[in-house]
């Protein structure tokens, strides 16, 4: 009798056999694991949708917010001489003619000139100051009589002066001085500069040049007026004037008027918010191909919230809103329109024309009395229904979805104690198989000894 062969383990089985029967039954795992994936892209979609949605909000808002129609403008006829800025909520608007004869000047004083700014010593003693503050004086010792140390000394004296070495190369030799000004302007803070009283210093030190603090004199439609700053808070109510040159002789023409640029910004703002809702609407519907290059339509496409969604955005578009007054009561008459393949245009020019033309009947369309009536007003209760957290459509489908995930989770769950037990059999099983056919084995190597010797006996 032969002896008994197995091939590979006792039992003739392959090594990894358990992993190829797992492999096999987690083949269901997979499929759920693929569906929960597909659910996961859903979710992020809606989630994204949603969010979108929202952000129509913003620019809408806007358009009724504090500003709105009010955004206005300071028109000027040299920027360069005069410019302004104004708040909206307080202007006034309106025209007026401005000449800059003399801008508002601080007071301040230059000194002779030195070599160097750090070694020259100036002596030692006082420089007295005479401000709005009454009489103020500097005390100089010899750790602080350079140019540099005399700036710092008085810059750290809280005199209401600034004292800095500036370098004047008109001079060769000597081109460092000593510059200080006073921190303001007008003719009520004006400082004086006396005599130096410094002594023993290499050099003798005085101020060479002086000017006074002056007001700044304008014109207003003829009026001569004075003012102490060149930014001026309260000539014009609502309006900051900001002198920037003197042009004595020179009328500059001066306006308030509606900002359009910023008005017609907030409706850009607004359509594009608008198509990016279109856009992934109708990017879902599109034919998309997959890695195997078969093509299907988007994870959500054909899906009824996206048709829903898309239906009320269009009504909100071409239905007139009711109960405005004036002549605009639709939104392409302020060149909002629906293109060929299904998004917003917006015609800057046209909105502007109508904006100039009737400004109150377009402010009247989009705020109209501010809860029932008025294109803001409908868009924010449409989105508002949309994204209601209790029982809008979008967190509806949001928690539907995350429901099946979580159903999902549950299965795959399940399924893997499942098959952890199953393995744990198997590996049971076949462990004790194979230490039976491994005692066979051995049982038939020993009767393959035997039976051979009898064998050749037999022969002889």
């Amino acid at each position: 009798m032969g002896a008994i062969r197995f091939s590979g383990m006792a039992s003739g089985l392959p090594s990894n056999i358990v992993d190829q029967i797992m492999e096999a039954e987690r083949v269901p795992v997979k499929q759920m694991e693929t569906k929960k994936a597909a659910e996961d892209d859903k979710l992020k979609l809606v989630t994204d949708l949603e969010t979108k949605v929202n952000e129509i909000n913003k620019p809408i808002g806007e358009l009724v917010g504090t500003r709105g129609f009010t955004n206005t403008k300071v028109v000027s006829g040299d920027p360069s001489v005069i410019n302004g800025t104004v708040d909206p909520n307080t202007v006034i608007s309106g025209e007026w003619q401005v000449e800059v004869k003399q801008l508002a000047q601080k007071p301040g004083a230059i000194s002779n000139g030195y070599a160097d700014r750090d070694r020259t010593e100036m002596g030692v003693g006082y420089i007295k100051f005479k401000t709005p503050d009454g009489m103020k004086e500097v005390y100089i010792n010899g750790d602080n009589s350079t140019l540099d140390g005399v700036a710092q000394t008085i810059n750290k004296s809280n005199l209401g002066l600034r004292a800095l070495v500036i370098n004047d190369r008109r001079d060769k030799e000597t081109p460092f001085k000593l510059m200080v000004t006073g921190l303001a302007t007008g003719d009520d803070k004006q400082v004086e500069f006396p005599t130096v009283y410094l002594l023993d210093g290499d050099d003798d030190f005085y101020f060479d040049q002086k000017k006074p603090a002056q007001n700044a004199i304008i014109k207003l439609d003829g009026f001569e007026l004075e003012t102490p700053e060149n930014k001026i808070k309260d000539l014009i109510p609502g309006m900051v004037l900001e002198l920037k040159q003197a042009a004595p002789g020179r009328e500059i023409y001066l306006s308030v008027k509606e900002d359009q640029e910023v008005i017609s910004g907030k409706i850009k703002s607004f359509v594009e918010a608008y198509n990016a809702v279109l856009s992934f609407i109708q990017n879902q519907h599109k034919l998309q191909k997959d890695k195997s290059g078969k093509e299907h339509l988007g994870p959500m496409g054909g899906d009824s919230i996206l048709r829903s969604i898309e239906s009320r955005f269009r009504r909100l578009i071409q239905n007139p809103q009711y109960g405005v007054e004036g002549s605009v009561s639709q939104m392409n008459q302020l060149g909002v329109e629906f293109t060929r393949n299904g998004t917003l245009n917006f015609n800057q020019d046209k909105f502007n024309a109508q904006l100039t033309g009737d400004p109150q009947s377009v402010s009247n369309f989009f705020r109209g009395d501010g809860f029932n009536t008025g294109f803001v007003s409908a868009v924010k209760r449409e989105i508002s229904a949309l994204t209601n957290n209790a029982f809008g459509p979008l967190a509806t489908r949001k928690r539907g979805i995350q429901q099946k995930v979580d159903n999902i989770n549950k299965q795959i769950d399940n399924k893997e104690r499942q098959l952890t037990k199953r393995e744990e059999s198997l590996r049971t099983q076949f462990s004790n198989l194979e230490s039976k056919m491994s005692q066979l084995q051995s049982q038939g190597a020993a009767l393959g000894g035997i039976a051979t010797p009898q064998g050749k006996g037999g022969q002889g």
